[in-house]
């Protein structure tokens, strides 16, 4: 069976943070025939999602709409600091994250999960610019610095940007296997780090 893999949309998340992840998952599925993963976006509310510098993305599916993840991505950016005032969608975050296989979040898409307190006693990272909020906001989290990413398991987080590509890969390698994730890099022409 296919795992769905469902990445959050907002106004201002930043571009590479949804977009290296979802050609991950989409090149992996392809390379394996398309019998891997569903990738679709899902956001708040139906119509378009202007994402940093004005990219305007329409996506798969509202939060209502939205096939049960087996993979939650929750991407950075600077429309992270309005989700923390929206309950709403933290709640069905809290949801989905409960019933998922694996959750990531990529750069401050990790501070997203610290308002819910699911980094408290784990080790996290995020954008180099926001380790500090992120301390405010998971202070039972250890922080660290200069990691590509950190894997706790059932949650995931990448520090700024690409190294969601880096931690996407990480993610393929433990479902698929690590020549799934080393064929997906290579067609991607990526050198992870």
């Amino acid at each position: 069976m296919k795992k769905n893999v469902a990445i959050l949309l907002f106004d201002e998340v930043e571009v590479l943070d949804f977009a290296g992840p979802y050609e991950v998952f989409a090149v992996t599925d392809e390379l394996r025939g398309h019998d891997t993963f569903n990738v679709f976006t899902v956001a708040d509310g139906a119509g378009t999602v202007r994402a940093r510098n004005g990219l305007k993305v329409v996506p798969h599916f509202t939060l209502e709409q939205c096939p049960p993840p087996h993979v939650l991505i929750i991407p950075g950016g600077f429309g992270t600091r309005a989700l923390l005032r929206k309950p709403a969608l933290l709640e069905w975050i809290r949801i989905r994250v409960r019933a998922a296989e694996l959750t990531m979040s990529v750069c401050t898409g990790a501070l997203v999960l610290a308002q819910l307190g699911l980094l408290e006693g784990l080790k996290a990272t995020t954008h180099h610019e926001c380790l500090g909020l992120l301390r405010e906001l998971a202070p039972g989290a250890e922080v660290v610095e200069n990691e590509r990413f950190v894997d706790n398991g059932s949650i995931l987080t990448a520090a700024g940007i690409s190294a969601g590509i880096d931690c996407s890969l990480q993610v393929v390698r433990r479902l698929c296997g690590a020549e799934a994730a080393t064929a997906t890099a290579r067609y991607m022409e990526y050198a992870p780090r």
